[in-house]
């Protein structure tokens, strides 16, 4: 095996091998491909989201609630399991407000951030009930108006923009100048007028990064958060109903990577709410997470329509591409590109046989799934599975370009 080979990232577990070929739900990956009738495709497995959720629980703290975040999926069989695991809903946007509205959720479960929401996606919130996490003064300025204008008492939380960063994480939500929330210098003032303004004050949204994968770190974060969100409360002299912890926890994407202990997190995490702060006591605790439910619990099936030489080098071209798998090609805030985990699902337990780039169709040097990996043999017609594809996949690339159009979804 040629010693320029680089290496693929770890298959999650919990997949099968059925007859040689990946299987997923106890079905193959070409019977998945025969009922979709066409690839690309993506498949969710239930049996393993419901794992994920049921492992979390044990591990975190009793009084701790889990939300969903959905814009890491928000395919609508996703939305109607995770709306039962789940305690709540965080959304992005009136669009994502419009699919959690289909699941009969109980809007008090459901809260809205984001940076640039408008007014009428402001209206359409505060007429559902949504909680909004503010992320400005001006923000609050337009979110008051409405509700004044509609005679309602709006439900308001105030998204923090912390003085600390999750150390290690993959996007940094929090420290120094950001986009997302308020500086927590300026918290304690639009905090007063919330309340003050007579709205159901909801507490505050403290998110300072994504995908970690260090328990250290994370568990540093969390103690920060606790001890920033004491000090608001005192500052504003007010009383901190609700707590949103944000999220953060990764899934391993890359070689090298390793699952994030979340032991170690829910045992730290419990010893502080065991013993809270002094404005902690009579306050509701929440993360939200989105990657680390979903996320392993995805493939995208994508067939191979030609394999040619170039250079001395062998590319396996796929129908699918970074249209789908925005994330997995690279171009997804990765600085340096490196191999998503993935496999030829049509012979799964294979052993290797050659070195092998696999890309996509599209007109773009950017479109590629894996670099010289090491591969069994591959055909024409033979399906690969690139995995990690349960977030930020269907729902997070421009499925739009070159008018390919979005790629089949479903449950199994």
């Amino acid at each position: 095996m040629t010693t320029h080979a680089k290496p693929l990232g770890p298959i999650p577990d919990g997949f099968e091998t059925i007859d040689g070929q990946l299987a997923v739900g106890g079905k193959t990956a070409s019977a998945l491909v025969e009922a979709a009738g066409e690839t690309p495709l993506f498949v969710y497995s239930r049996q393993l989201i419901e794992t994920r959720m049921a492992r979390l629980r044990e591990a975190m703290p009793q009084q701790l609630k889990i939300n969903y975040a959905i814009k890491a999926n928000s395919f609508s069989p996703i939305l109607e399991l995770m709306v039962k695991l789940v305690d709540g809903l965080d959304i992005a946007s009136s669009g994502e407000l419009c699919m959690v509205q289909t699941t009969g959720i109980d809007m008090s479960r459901v809260s809205f951030a984001g940076p640039g929401k408008r007014k009428d996606e402001l209206e359409a919130a505060i007429a559902a009930g949504v909680t909004l996490n503010l992320e400005s003064e001006g923000e609050a300025d337009r979110a008051l108006a409405i509700a004044e204008r509609l005679g309602v008492a709006p439900r308001l939380a105030v998204r923090v923009n912390p003085d600390f960063e999750l150390k290690g994480s993959g996007m940094k939500m929090g420290g120094g100048a950001k986009p997302f929330g308020i500086d927590a210098v300026r918290a304690p003032a639009l905090i007063k007028r919330i309340v003050e303004a007579g709205c159901e004050w909801r507490g505050l949204h403290i998110f300072a990064g994504s995908q970690a994968l260090d328990a250290e770190a994370v568990i540093e974060t969390q103690a920060a958060t606790l001890a920033l969100a004491d000090r608001l409360a005192t500052d504003a002299q007010v009383g901190l109903t609700r707590l949103n912890l944000g999220g953060g926890f990764g899934i391993p994407y890359f070689a090298g990577d390793r699952p994030l202990d979340i032991d170690a997190v829910g045992a730290a995490l419990g010893e502080k709410l065991d013993n809270p702060l002094p404005n902690l006591v009579q306050t509701e605790f929440h993360i939200e997470l989105g990657r680390y439910l979903v996320g392993e619990a995805g493939v995208y099936l994508t067939r191979i329509v030609d394999c040619k030489e170039s250079g001395g080098e062998t590319f396996l071209v796929t129908d699918g591409g970074l249209h789908h798998q925005l994330a997995a090609s690279g171009n997804f805030g990765t600085v340096v590109r490196r191999n998503y985990p993935l496999a030829i699902a049509s012979r799964f337990s294979a052993a290797p046989e050659e070195v092998a780039n696999v890309v996509g169709c599209l007109c773009t040097p950017l479109d590629r799934f894996a670099d010289r990996a090491e591969l069994p043999r591959a055909n024409v017609g033979d399906v690969v599975a690139v995995f990690c594809a349960g977030a930020y996949g269907a729902s997070a690339s421009p499925s739009a370009f070159l008018g390919h159009g979005p790629a089949t979804e479903m449950m199994v």
